[in-house]
């Protein structure tokens, strides 16, 4: 794994969305964004969700358990997340767009359409209080697909805010729901 790798195209992405799409676009195995991006990001989200809830309750004698729930959560969510949302948008392609099946093209979009949730999830992960800037700039999603679609989907440009909206309304609101049915499920299960 080269992290340095990693967090230069995460850097990228989020200081210059266009560039990073442009050299996304010539990455020739699609499904390498799972095991060089996708899978580390989701690792440093659940580890920052574990370190910063053992350091927000303490190390009490159930802080453990407590942590861990909330890093299996945060795994859920992003992991279930990445799948719905490029399962999601490989059928919103065929439906609306007509294109033909992209899976493959959608698990690389949307994976590195998700570097904002990302991020995110490591800042509240490890500072629990910036919640606010969760909510606020959960919106640069859109400004990073918005790029996404014009680089490396190549939508129409007719088409192409409807398409902005919807894949950032998914990749904003799956992991989140997933979330929230996971801690449900594991408050009921206790």
């Amino acid at each position: 794994m080269n992290y340095k790798e990693l967090f230069k195209k995460v850097f990228l992405l989020i200081s210059s969305p266009a560039k990073a799409w442009e050299e996304i676009s010539l990455e020739q195995d699609r499904r390498a964004v799972m095991s060089t991006f996708v899978y580390p990001m989701i690792a440093f989200c659940g580890l920052a969700v574990f370190v910063g809830t053992l350091i927000g309750i303490g190390f009490s004698g159930s802080a453990l358990q407590i942590a861990m729930t909330n890093c299996c959560a945060a795994f859920v969510a992003l992991f279930g997340g990445f799948f719905l949302v490029a399962y999601l948008t490989n059928q919103y392609g065929m439906k609306v767009l007509k294109r033909p099946s992209e899976q493959t093209l959608c698990y690389q979009f949307v994976g590195y359409g998700m570097v904002v949730t990302f991020v995110l999830y490591v800042i509240t992960g490890l500072f629990p209080s910036f919640l606010f800037l969760q909510l606020i700039f959960q919106f640069y999603v859109v400004y990073v697909v918005w790029e996404g679609a014009a680089r490396l989907m190549h939508v129409d440009e007719s088409k192409r805010l409807p398409y902005t909206l919807s894949v950032s309304l998914f990749i904003i609101l799956a992991p989140m729901l997933i979330r929230w049915v996971f801690t449900r499920l594991s408050v009921l299960l206790q």
